[in-house]
């Protein structure tokens, strides 16, 4: 009978303890830092991966005026963009921030990841990952 039970709560997208199954795709957080003035074209960039959550925070680099001067760094003024993706599509993003990064004048940045280790609640993770298709479907 046990073994029944089993069987059928696996089928029902449920581990034999009683918890919910979740999608497989893990989700990270891509931290991207570019001059300020290109901050919303990363923002739309970046966007246009399936990510629906992003923050910007606007900063000041650091380095004296002299190595700024030395380096042909005009300003220091810099955006960092937090944004929550898929890892399933960061390579191709990744790729495409690294190819605006070498193209774009003045659009020089670094970009690298972050694991989310947890997230509470599949409605949230599933909005997260950009699977739209299972967020109106807990919602009914």
């Amino acid at each position: 009978m046990a073994e029944t039970k089993k069987t059928s709560s696996r089928r029902l997208g449920r581990t034999p303890e009683g918890h919910s199954r979740v999608s497989m795709n893990r989700l990270k957080i891509l931290v991207t830092t570019v001059n300020r003035s290109k901050a919303d074209f990363y923002m739309d960039h970046i966007q246009s991966f399936g990510v629906n959550m992003q923050m910007v925070f606007f900063g000041k680099g650091t380095a004296p005026r002299e190595i700024l001067a030395a380096l042909g760094l005009a300003d220091s003024d810099r955006a960092v963009i937090f944004s929550v993706i898929g890892e399933d599509r960061l390579p191709a993003a990744l790729e495409s921030l690294e190819e605006k990064f070498k193209t774009i004048a003045g659009g020089k940045g670094i970009a690298y990841t972050v694991p989310l280790k947890s997230i509470i609640g599949k409605s949230i993770f599933n909005f997260l990952s950009d699977n739209r298709s299972q967020v109106g479907r807990i919602e009914k």
